[in-house]
């Protein structure tokens, strides 16, 4: 990966960016010693500039293959928070319509069950039931 870079065609900035692109590329795909990119300088400059479109290229497609990716995550995540606000929203309905059923001495007994950790035992409540 060590290609000199000539004054003569092209400032410091231009060849530590074109030695950075180079590696970044190689890195990206999975180029290691065995296929190493190499880059021949020509006075023309006319390789540079070939070698910087196609890594401007496979960056690019790098870059729309993220987003694509990233998109169809959002879209999963969105509806499954979509999912989640519903059951949430019906659970609240739920437990507002259990409060407003349950006796004084039924939340009573569920609070002090809540405090003390002990489950509940799935045994129907005790005194009179729900009246329609």
């Amino acid at each position: 990966m060590n290609s000199p870079c000539y004054p003569v065609a092209m400032d410091v900035g231009v060849c530590q960016l074109r030695s950075f692109s180079i590696s970044f590329l190689s890195s990206v795909l999975g180029a290691e010693s065995s296929t190493a990119v190499s880059v021949e300088n020509s006075s023309s400059g006319a390789s540079v500039v070939a070698i910087d479109n196609k890594i401007e290229q496979a960056m690019d497609l790098v870059k729309s293959h993220l987003m694509f990716a990233v998109r169809e995550e959002v879209e999963v995540l969105k509806e499954q928070i979509k999912e989640l606000m519903e059951r949430n929203s019906q659970l609240e309905q739920e437990n507002s319509v259990l409060k407003n059923l349950a006796s004084p001495e039924q939340l009573a007994q569920f609070q002090a069950q809540v405090q003390t950790g002990s489950p509940t035992a799935g045994a129907p409540p005790e005194g009179p039931g729900p009246t329609a």
